[in-house]
């Protein structure tokens, strides 16, 4: 599903038009993104959590050149989804 996929069935369900939905879902990412770049994690009770995960310094190899390349301790952003949402996605028989 698309972000437009998304806004057009947040439309359809509300009655409200899709540009006013188009703009509240951008907004709502931005607030997201923004947290995250923050290194604050954003918590959507039954849903699930945007985190921030912290990945260590390591030592990786360039194949190509056969070298060896430190790789710097950096962040990266995770979502993890709530215990009822994966219970309700592994229920869901296709």
């Amino acid at each position: 599903m698309t972000k437009a996929e998304i806004v057009a069935e947040i439309a359809n369900k509300t009655g409200i038009e899709k540009v006013s939905i188009q703009a509240t879902v951008e907004a709502f990412m931005d607030a997201i993104k923004a947290s995250l770049v923050n290194g604050e994690n954003v918590y959507l009770r039954g849903f699930g959590s945007f985190i921030v995960k912290k990945r260590a310094e390591k030592t990786g190899r360039n194949i190509s050149k056969n070298t060896t390349i430190i790789i710097p301790a950096h962040n990266i952003p995770s979502f993890k989804p709530a215990k009822t949402f994966v219970t309700e996605v592994k229920s869901k028989v296709q």
